[in-house]
């Protein structure tokens, strides 16, 4: 520290007017303010800021505010201090401060200051009246206070035009993701290729081929039923009789005035509903079970995986340790998964799928997950960058939208139209869109990073300012040159006798 500053404390060098808050709830605080006019108002603040209005107010002047409930505090990229002035209200969950010195020094500072130490708490950390008065803040002398400040708002100022310019180029990066993938899905990224091709099926002759596909399988798997049948009856039928197979429903087809409001597709396309995709058996589009069938308490440490939201919204198969045993498994049968299925979270954060790889647990979705099984005409891949496009989001966010919060079920999965193609085709706009995907995630993640980077400069900016090398010789030299410069131990002298006064 140099030797015109001098080492103080909240208490001494700061007025704390913690008494000017009065508690008021939410509830009462939304019937005051029901039909007031906007010049009515009054501003209303918090522990991170501006939670709204009220008609009254408990302040009038400029005060800095730092937050009681200490959430701020455990994220130091975040501000832990921020600055209030007019007719205001302040509730009691902010704790009130006006310097005796220089507002925006002491509001510079706070930023900067390690509250290590000074919170306590488990759960919900707190900041007390009594530690925050034993919060130890350097005084340099008042004139280079004001240098300090100007220099921080110039650098940050530079900063954050800097930074703004990272977000844009951040938001550009989801326009134009959700533009390729638009792309993608309406042909035109393998247009190119498709006209290359001479042995592409056309839309009609796929769904030809599925048809055709799924009649036989279901012969095939009726035939081997009644062959089972026959056993059985030959062996006396003492045990249960084979169950007769069940396969998928044919969904009714979309109609004219939907295919309408869809963008059109070249003929090698088609728009299908998830029952054309899927595979044949019946469990293979299937929702997971009822919670009364999963509850914890048939939970084991081992044995088949759980597979919940928390794998799917993560993108990662392996995390978790939920299971169920061989008898639980058995029960739910039809909610069980194998690899290169896809799952799909239904509920909060919905719409993310999971595509199951090859090396996945056995085992089964909970009652938060759809699961579906493709046949060999679709690839799940394609259908996961699809899934997740902001295209087929628009189609079904109204019908996922609840009182509370979003949810998505299987009827509405079952009746969203998916773009059908060459299972060729699919390959080639999965390799498409990931060629320029990749190049997005480069881009990214140099963002990121530059992001970073930003906020540990201005974490440097701050650190400088109060160790006193942020200012050049010049400009120290300036500030001491300035007829209002006295040593920061004759202003805490100064504040200390207002305060003895006051």
């Amino acid at each position: 520290m140099r030797e015109d500053w001098i080492q103080s404390t909240i208490v001494e060098s700061c007025g704390i007017h913690d008494n000017l808050r009065k508690p008021i709830n939410s509830k009462e605080r939304n019937e005051r303010i029901s039909g007031k006019k906007a010049e009515e108002l009054f501003p209303y603040y918090g522990a991170t800021g501006q939670v709204g209005y009220i008609d009254d107010y408990l302040t009038d002047g400029e005060f800095v505010l730092v937050g009681e409930d200490a959430a701020p505090f455990l994220d130091y990229s975040k501000d832990v201090a921020y600055k209030i002035s007019g007719k205001t209200w302040v509730n009691n969950h902010a704790h009130i401060l006006k310097s005796k010195f220089n507002d925006d020094f002491l509001l510079h500072y706070l930023n900067n200051f390690n509250f290590n130490g000074y919170v306590s708490g488990t759960t919900r950390l707190k900041l007390t009246q009594g530690k925050l008065k034993q919060i130890p803040i350097v005084l340099p002398p008042l004139v280079e206070q004001k240098a300090i400040v100007k220099k921080i708002e110039e650098l940050f100022s530079s900063l954050d035009s800097g930074i703004a310019d990272l977000k844009k180029a951040q938001d550009q990066l989801v326009i134009y993701r959700q533009a390729v993938l638009k792309k993608a899905f309406e042909g035109e990224l393998t247009k190119e290729w498709r006209e290359k091709q001479t042995n592409l099926p056309s839309a009609d002759e796929l769904l030809e081929q599925i048809k055709e596909e799924r009649q036989k399988y279901q012969e095939q798997e009726l035939s081997k039923w009644k062959d089972a049948v026959k056993l059985w009856k030959n062996e006396g039928a003492n045990d249960k009789k084979p169950a007769k197979p069940k396969f998928i429903k044919e969904l009714i087809s979309l109609a004219n005035d939907e295919l309408e409001k869809l963008p059109t597709l070249n003929k090698y396309w088609h728009w299908v509903k998830a029952d054309k995709i899927a595979s044949h058996e019946a469990a293979s589009l299937k929702a997971g079970p009822f919670g009364s069938s999963l509850k914890k308490e048939f939970y084991t440490e081992s044995g088949y995986k759980i597979y919940g939201q928390e794998q799917v919204i993560a993108n990662n198969h392996k995390i978790g340790d939920y299971y169920v045993n061989q008898e639980k498994y058995d029960s739910l049968i039809n909610c069980a998964v194998k690899p290169c299925d896809i799952l799909i979270s239904l509920v909060g954060t919905v719409g993310k799928v999971l595509v199951l790889p090859k090396d996945c647990e056995d085992g089964i979705i909970n009652p938060r997950l759809v699961k579906i099984s493709f046949n060999k005409f679709y690839d799940s891949i394609f259908f996961k960058y699809y899934f997740e496009s902001s295209f087929l989001k628009s189609l079904y966010s109204l019908k996922a939208h609840g009182a509370t919060m979003d949810i998505l079920n299987l009827g509405i999965i079952k009746e969203l139209p998916y773009p059908l193609c060459s299972k060729q085709e699919q390959h080639q706009i999965v390799q498409e869109i990931e060629s320029r995907l990749s190049v997005c995630d480069k881009v990214e993640e140099s963002i990121t990073q530059s992001l970073e980077k930003a906020q540990a400069l201005r974490q440097s900016i701050l650190k400088k300012a109060f160790e006193g090398t942020l200012l050049s010789e010049k400009e120290i030299a300036k500030c001491k040159a300035d007829t209002d410069y006295e040593p920061a131990s004759v202003l805490l002298e100064r504040i200390k006798k207002k305060k003895k006064i006051k």
